[in-house]
């Protein structure tokens, strides 16, 4: 797809708009190629509003809030306030985001979430664009269940589940199935929303503990690293991948960082030497698809011993790639590594974008 004018351009609606993730849709998708905005919206209270009046204390993203957006009147999260919108990018809280999400399946829009209502929904695909795209190909079962032509719901993994998953993929591709990962997270404060996690429980301190989020990296990995069954009507999980995760919150705007420890199930397991240079060499999907958004290299393995960091690494690939460092032997499993991953963009927003992208290519939008 090569369209270079707005009348040629896919229209698109924002759902949370004023939110967190809302506000990355905005800013990743100035001057898309393949898409422009066309409705946003938000709660009740801000409904009625020129965007930028009701996102004028909240925004919190380091570009200025488009003119074009700006002066958008923000709506009810109602299907028939989008009528002119053909996608829907979901960036709404949990405590709401399954019932609208649903009404606007039902209406017939192609809808990307990010929440996490529907991600282990048996007909939904829950896919890291670059990881799994191929899951996609459920769409058109999907559509027959629910009586649709053109809509379809696809989610984004849980933030730190997508940097992990990329990883892992990667060394699944090249070595076969993985029996155990332990993963740690240091999770950004931006995961938390905004007003998000309060000043005076974060400075200073680590919180060791993330509502719901360990849960959600434990289960979310197997159905992402598994496959379509060989109808595209349901999904099946790699029977060894077992998952454990800790999950910590840090003072850090913008970056998840993860220790991971791997054991593969082939013996002897491949070196290190082989295993970084998998993971230095590993083609996304989402590149072979041609996807605007896909990085060049899906992940950028440091040398340097105390690298990466958040501070310097965050925007690795635009922030739609991850960093690996420090890969070195486990005396327990077979492989540890650090893990860096931009947590609104590939771990929200710009995974969504990708994911549309991507659904383009493959023509379930036209």
């Amino acid at each position: 797809m090569t369209q270079n004018t707005e009348q040629k351009r896919i229209p698109v609606g924002i759902l949370g708009a004023t939110g967190t993730v809302g506000q990355r849709f905005i800013q990743l998708l100035e001057g898309h190629p393949y898409f422009f905005i066309q409705a946003v919206g938000a709660s009740p209270r801000s409904a009625g509003k020129p965007y930028s009046q009701a996102a004028s204390k909240s925004w919190k993203q380091a570009t200025p809030i488009p003119d074009k957006v700006g002066s958008l009147i923000v709506q009810s999260c109602e299907p028939t306030h989008f009528s002119n919108c053909r996608v829907i990018f979901s960036g709404l809280d949990s405590d709401v985001a399954g019932d609208i999400e649903t009404a606007f399946l039902k209406a017939d829009f192609a809808v990307f979430s990010n929440a996490k209502n529907h991600r282990m929904d048996p007909i939904v695909p829950l896919v890291v664009p670059l990881v799994n795209p191929s899951h996609m190909d459920i769409i058109k079962h999907q559509r027959s269940v629910h009586g649709l032509q053109q809509g379809f719901l696809v989610t984004n993994a849980n933030c730190s589940t997508t940097g992990l998953v990329v990883a892992l993929k990667a060394l699944q591709d090249a070595f076969g199935p993985l029996s155990k990962v332990i993963v740690t997270t240091m999770q950004a404060i931006s995961g938390a929303g905004y007003p998000g996690v309060p000043s005076l429980d974060i400075l200073g301190n680590v919180v060791p503990y993330i509502s719901g989020e360990e849960d959600k990296l434990e289960t979310e990995c197997s159905k992402i690293l598994g496959s379509l069954n060989s109808d595209l009507t349901a999904f099946e999980a790699p029977p060894e991948l077992k998952v454990s995760a800790s999950c910590n919150r840090v003072a850090v705007i913008d970056g998840h960082m993860e220790s991971v420890t791997v054991e593969f199930v082939k013996r002897p397991p491949p070196s290190i030497a082989d295993i970084t240079a998998a993971l230095a060499s590993y083609t996304s999907d989402a590149q072979k698809h041609k996807a605007p958004s896909a990085p060049q290299h899906s992940i950028v393995v440091m040398k340097e011993a105390d690298r990466p960091q958040p501070r310097m690494d965050i925007m690795v690939g635009n922030g739609n790639a991850i960093a690996v460092g420090r890969i070195r032997e486990c005396n327990i499993f077979d492989v540890k590594f650090s893990l860096l991953s931009h947590n609104t963009i590939l771990g929200a927003a710009g995974s969504s974008i990708m994911n549309a992208e991507i659904a383009v290519s493959k023509g379930f939008i036209e």
